[in-house]
């Protein structure tokens, strides 16, 4: 265990998690985790309270540890300070909103082999990650990078900048979602396509 991790903390952050999540498993243990260790890079002391609109979390995959850094960090898709880039990597990116610098943390794909030597004891293999992960240094089970993100300022939580119906389909599109297109106000359904197919309006 990582020495200046207070297990306490940790504790009470994974049972938190758990609940919002609904059971526990080794993507809880990573997720918060790499959350606790993301807002002390960032020097974020209360991410709920007072600190709540100083940093924005991109998260990289649609998994168990998003739910866990959504739970610790209070950050979510709703208040803007959650970003979700669909890139399928157990990574989250922790940004101040100040100056875009921040640190990006990817979990170890070691880490699952490493759990064997951590609780070679434990026979089920994703009880023996779950318990590694709570064990291992954030060293071994992270990767840290120092990084700057641009923010667009239509990305930043607040009230919308700009609200505008689309020239085909009539539906307002905000935050800048808009697409210019041959002197057309369009939304990306309209240009693109769209994910859902209209049985009956």
């Amino acid at each position: 265990m990582t020495m200046n991790m207070d297990m306490n903390a940790f504790e009470a952050l994974l049972q938190e998690s758990v609940r919002v999540h609904g059971h526990l498993c080794a993507g809880q243990v990573l997720g918060v985790r790499l959350a606790m260790l993301g807002l002390k890079l960032l020097g974020i002391n209360d991410p709920k309270g007072r600190d709540r609109k100083a940093f924005l979390v991109y998260v990289e995959i649609d998994r168990c540890a998003t739910d866990a850094i959504q739970s610790v960090t209070g950050a979510t898709l709703g208040k803007r300070s959650l970003k979700f880039m669909d890139f399928g990597k157990m990574a989250a990116t922790f940004v101040r909103v100040s100056d875009g610098m921040g640190y990006r943390i990817l979990a170890r794909e070691e880490t699952r082999e490493l759990a064997d030597r951590y609780c070679p004891e434990i026979e089920d293999k994703y009880k023996r990650q779950l318990e590694a992960y709570k064990r291992m240094k954030d060293e071994e089970l992270f990767a840290v990078q120092r990084v700057k993100v641009e923010i667009p300022q239509c990305d930043l939580p607040g009230r919308p900048i700009r609200r505008v119906p689309c020239s085909r389909c009539g539906e307002y599109v905000q935050d800048c979602r808009d697409v210019q297109k041959n002197g057309e106000t369009l939304c990306k359904n309209c240009l693109n396509g769209s994910y859902y197919q209209i049985l009956e309006a």
